[in-house]
């Protein structure tokens, strides 16, 4: 075994820390790890100075990582050491007492520095900035006494740090040098509001005031203005910004502009060390908000750990900010260009604004106030680039398919009590997840998840979970960057997996493990069953379907229920039976006591309570082929009588629904398809809340895409007409290809198309004939493989006997040693 290296880490932050946890997770025995850090304590969240200013939170309460930690991971702490000086030549770190460390591997992450205004008396007590520990211990100890407090700076730092002055008793007045509050973050009607909203609490503003001089002797008196104007102040914060704190690199000769100028690695042009955070430069950018630098240390991590595949393309930024009850949110661009359009909605009384900026289809910007609920979804569409073309009408109107869950406002969020519920899945209750976070120390939705399962089932609770996060972090709370990876054995995405699959012609599980460098050498059950899915689904001749990463009820082709027993649904194409296969059903009912039978809203029949080891025996006397009911796959056809037996019905729907499900069965998907007929538009089959609808009209039949009746309902959208049977089928399989190809594990078709958009899914399936035809064809090949009836094979053939045997038979049998 080789000799551990040397990691030196210089600044003991937030973004330089997560990098060593996510370092410790993939090589924890790579290195000997230490760290210097100038303040002389372990690593606390800077985010949530604010509350702790305000008295809300003590030090304790925020810190992430103390002492303990280092000790445990084998990690020497350096603290309250600040190292002044790096010798590349020699690879040492030496601090102001002396003390040194050789490294093989250096990670600079030493943050930003406030702004200090260079004018006359910036220098006198009392004038502070707020951006550590020991900041707001003096600020706290002025306001115990002293009376009046100045902010310079109208920004997100400023307003909490005029926030909690206030909180502690003090008079606070905000000096700003625009006319607009966070005029970065927000436009000049949702600062107005911010303004208004925060005077009504008590702080006073002056806007458009330039600072000349600090007024004072022995101690900071007042502050006088340009304009000839002068306030009284015992108290002066600076918070005009921050710029990276690059003193150290520069020193050491790396090369720097702005920041720490780094490549997609986090490698600096010198190849041992690396950089995170604050202090950084990525292709022209610095980045002051956690999610960017979190995403930067699992990168800086991934290489570190010689496993090299991870890349930072850059963040998009979004801002989440808390003051005294107020919620703002904003990303992208707050005016757009001349080509841009502007959508508002604005309503005084009730202090919510909302404005989108779009151009070419594409959400470009979002800024919202008092109701910022939508704020992450809005993020979204603009991170995917998605077609808002489908929705526009209701975009303002924020997220329907959410149900009621995520709409109450960030108000009423704070309003919940610790026990209401905010998950049903789960029973997951508001205290629950706050105390998560605050006691585990999260960040994110997924750690949300993990640690509470709170938004980890069907998902309408994500935009409320993602709210008490953002309440619980405070201002600086923005969801990740970018496309989550697949689970945690990989730092892929669903996407870049799909396109390993694909472009290197992975055929098997264990060829995707080697060729990825999985973490874990059988996966897991989050990635087994995408990954099973994504290989049958690409390569249907070549890829072998693997049970054992099949959901129990798929492996065994029936539902479990909650005492451990099965229901079974037999196929029923499109909904028609006979009198012989209801005579079958009712005689296997009878003959194995099956305790319940039900009439589903698939208009088939489900066989509730069936032990498992009847299951083979119940296949067979029913002689009738699987209805999936179970499976991530094709589940029914619904279908009207239509002009055959009705007399408003314009077209032959039972003979379309047949047909339809006769050569879609078996189909396998990201997750469950549903399809409907209608013979009208009066949608007695309810076509149109249907992953794909088909609705006969005069001239032909109207095609919908994209919809969902159940916990999140959902319309379709209308895909286009056509006139002929053969073209319903060509459209519909298309579009089943294109979900197959495109969409992610678990995503139903409704999320799938507000994922991509519909003018993406028109273009693919009816402007592009040639490409339509080509998805069609790949479709029906791929169904030679997928249509074998599971039911038959396991009653007919013995396959997978063993599966239903129960243990104690097996124990039973004859011993070979004795």
């Amino acid at each position: 075994m080789r000799p551990k290296e040397k990691l030196v880490l210089i600044g003991n932050g937030m973004a330089g820390v997560r990098a060593l946890e996510e370092l410790l997770k993939v090589a924890p025995d790579m290195y000997a790890i230490s760290v210097f850090g100038a303040e002389p304590c372990g690593n606390y969240n800077r985010i949530l100075l604010s509350p702790v200013l305000s008295g809300e939170k003590s030090i304790h309460d925020i810190m992430l990582n103390d002492e303990s930690w280092y000790a445990d991971n084998s990690i020497t702490l350096h603290k309250g050491r600040e190292a002044v000086r790096i010798e590349r030549r020699a690879r040492l770190v030496l601090a102001a007492d002396g003390t040194s460390e050789f490294y093989d591997r250096l990670l600079i992450a030493t943050g930003s520095n406030p702004i200090v205004l260079p004018v006359p008396g910036h220098d006198l007590p009392g004038v502070i900035t707020f951006r550590n520990i020991r900041d707001v211990d003096t600020m706290a100890e002025a306001a115990r006494q002293y009376r009046h407090a100045v902010v310079i700076g109208g920004g997100l730092l400023g307003l909490e740090a005029a926030s909690g002055l206030l909180a502690r008793g003090m008079r606070v007045t905000v000096v700003h040098l625009m006319d607009t509050l966070m005029e970065r973050q927000l436009d000049a009607a949702a600062g107005a509001m911010l303004h208004d909203s925060l005077a009504r609490r008590g702080i006073q503003f002056m806007l458009g005031a330039e600072t000349q001089e600090i007024i004072g002797k022995k101690r900071v008196q007042g502050v006088r203005f340009k304009d000839g104007r002068e306030i009284s102040a015992d108290l002066v914060v600076m918070a005009v910004g921050i710029r990276p704190n690059i003193a150290l690199a520069k020193q050491a000769g790396v090369y720097c502009e702005r920041g720490i100028v780094v490549n997609d690695t986090m490698q600096t042009y010198d190849p041992r060390v690396y950089a995170v955070g604050e202090c950084v430069q990525h292709r022209g950018e610095t980045y002051g908000f956690v999610a960017p630098l979190f995403e930067q240390a699992k990168v800086c991590a991934n290489h570190l750990a010689e496993m090299g595949f991870r890349r930072y393309q850059g963040s998009m930024a979004s801002t989440k900010l808390k003051v005294t009850g107020i919620d703002v949110f904003s990303a992208g661009e707050l005016t757009g260009d001349g080509k841009a359009e502007t959508i508002v909605m604005q309503d005084a009384a009730l202090g919510v604004y909302k404005k989108l900026i779009i151009k070419d289809n594409r959400v470009r910007g979002a800024v919202l106030y008092g109701d910022t609920m939508d704020g992450p979804w809005y993020f979204q569409l603009m991170r995917e680039g998605s077609d808002i073309s489908g929705m526009r009408a209701r975009l303002l109107h924020g997220q329907a398919h959410l149900g009621n869950a995520g709409h109450g406002g960030a108000n009423a969020v704070a309003a919940m009590s610790d026990n209401a519920e905010v998950c049903g899945c789960n029973g997951v209750t508001k205290g629950q997840i706050v105390g998560a976070i605050i006691g585990k120390k999260l960040f994110t939705l997924d750690e949300v998840r993990v640690h509470t399962k709170a938004s980890s089932s069907c998902g309408s609770c994500t935009g409320l979970v993602e709210q008490i996060l953002a309440m619980t972090l405070g201002g600086d709370y923005s969801a990740a960057p970018g496309e989550k990876p697949l689970c945690k054995c990989t730092d892929y995405t669903h996407d870049e997996v799909r396109g390993h699959i694909r472009e290197r012609r992975l055929t098997s599980m264990d060829a995707v493990f080697a060729a990825l460098k999985w973490k874990t050498p059988d996966g897991c059950p989050t990635c087994r069953p995408a990954l099973n899915f994504y290989l049958i689904a690409t390569w249907p001749a070549e890829a072998k379907d693997d049970l054992r990463s099949r959901h129990i009820s798929e492996r065994v082709h029936a539902n479990i229920q909650k005492e451990g027993d099965y229901s079974v649904v037999p196929r029923m194409w499109g909904g028609v039976t006979s009198p012989d296969e209801l005579r079958r059903i009712a005689d296997v009912a009878d003959k194995y006591r099956i305790p319940a039978m039900k009439v589903t809203g698939g208009q088939r029949i489900a066989l509730a309570g069936v032990k498992k080891e009847d299951l083979p025996k119940v296949w067979a006397d029913l002689g009738m082929p699987s209805g999936y009911a179970y499976g991530r796959a094709l589940r029914s056809v619904k279908t009207c009588v239509g002009k055959a037996f009705c007399r408003f019905g314009t077209q032959d729907t039972l003979g379309m629904g047949i047909e339809l499900e006769k050569k879609f069965w078996g189909m396998w998907g990201p997750h469950k398809v549903k399809l409907g007929v209608s013979g009208c538009p009066r949608n007695c089959a309810e076509a149109t809340i249907k992953d794909f609808g088909v609705v006969g009209v005069e001239s032909g039949w109207e095609l919908h895409v994209g919809g969902n009746g159940g916990v999140k309902v959902r319309a379709c959208d209308l895909l286009c007409k056509v006139a002929t049977q053969e073209e319903v089928f060509e459209y519909a399989g298309a579009f089943l290809q294109l979900y197959r190809d495109e969409g992610r594990y678990l995503e139903r078709t409704a999320q799938w198309v507000e994922r991509i958009g519909l003018a993406h899914v028109k273009q693919r399936v009816v402007a592009d004939a040639e490409g339509r035809k080509a998805l069609y064809a790949r479709l029906l090949e791929s169904q030679k493989y997928a249509q074998v009836d599971p039911w038959a094979e396991r009653a007919r053939q013995g396959v997978e006997t063993q599966e239903f045997e129960p243990l104690k038979a097996i124990s039973d049998q004859p011993s070979a040693i004795s």
